[in-house]
């Protein structure tokens, strides 16, 4: 969430009330499933089940703050820490067993908030990892970043030059904590984080090193009855379907049977699903199957956990 989780206390004094639920102590379990709507005609789990303690977040990640499923490496997760750490990329699996750790240059890094996996570019046959560059709490930066990397064929510890990929969105600055891929078409997006919805959805189309791309507000994204707010990670389903969002308190899923890109799918359905409880729940993805979800938190030790088919 930026700095990390002393300036998150710093920006709640300041402030004067706190934007989101407070954090669920690291010990406090897992929140029992609710009952869901049909999910009849679309991909992956009819419905979910309880969330399982899988493993724990490691030392190495103090601060995780996004999770994106490898596309070439069968259960492997590309993470990342939040800002105020060394610029690297970390492939773990759900134990939280880090297999490689790369460190990255051709950048200098202000706040990363999460990861993504997908095509380098439309129409690109080559998987590409995406670290999006886009905390901005006060709503200050001119401009936003991703970085761009080839996903490695080979596992390893290794030194990996990004490419820098600009942009900026068309009503001026937003803080954002969420990025997701499209594997059907290789396009990218945005979700704002604010106190008033689930976010806003930016489409990052055209995308080109060396310029900066104006990004396309497709709408925004809303709990039943307004009961939660500020997304702090999101993770697209690979099918494109089912499109998970984190809160601190919750996870959503929003949910379109058929629908064939992003504008389709942010008109469908918003359901709460299960999730295990997390202090300073910052990041979750789609298992590479689509079939289940990974949760991650900021402070390592606490519990990942995953949610798979019931």
């Amino acid at each position: 969430m930026g700095w990390g989780a002393l300036r998150g206390v710093l920006m709640a004094l300041a402030l004067g009330a706190c934007s989101s639920p407070k954090p669920v102590p690291p010990d406090a379990g897992h929140v029992e499933p609710t009952p869901e709507p049909s999910s009849v005609g679309l991909p992956g789990c009819a419905a979910y089940g309880e969330p399982q303690k899988v493993g724990v977040v490691p030392r190495q990640l103090p601060e995780l703050s996004g999770l994106a499923a490898s596309r070439r490496h069968p259960g492997v997760f590309w993470a990342h820490n939040d800002s105020g750490n060394d610029f690297e990329l970390f492939a773990i699996d759900e134990t939280g067993k880090v297999r490689a750790r790369l460190s990255l240059t051709g950048a200098d890094p202000k706040d990363i908030e999460d990861v993504a996996v997908g095509p380098c570019a439309p129409g690109d046959a080559r998987g590409c990892v995406f670290l999006a560059d886009i905390g901005d709490n006060f709503a200050l930066r001119d401009s936003v970043r991703l970085y761009r990397l080839p996903e490695p064929e080979v596992l390893g510890d290794a030194e990996v030059a990004v490419e820098v990929l600009s942009f900026t969105y068309p009503d001026g600055a937003h803080d954002a904590e969420a990025l997701v891929a499209d594997l059907r078409s290789g396009r990218l997006a945005v979700i704002t984080k604010t106190r008033h919805s689930l976010g806003d959805v930016y489409a990052l189309d055209g995308l080109t090193p060396g310029t900066v791309t104006q990004a396309t507000r497709l709408g925004k994204l809303t709990a039943p009855e307004g009961q939660d707010r500020v997304t702090t990670a999101a993770s697209l389903h690979p099918t494109g379907q089912r499109l998970l969002l984190r809160t601190y308190s919750r996870v959503w899923e929003v949910r379109r049977a058929g629908a064939a890109n992003l504008e389709e799918l942010l008109g469908g359905a918003v359901v709460q699903v299960p999730h295990g409880s997390q202090a300073q729940a910052e990041a979750i993805a789609f298992l590479a199957d689509g079939h289940g979800y990974l949760q991650g938190t900021e402070f390592s030790g606490q519990p990942l956990w995953r949610v798979g088919c019931r």
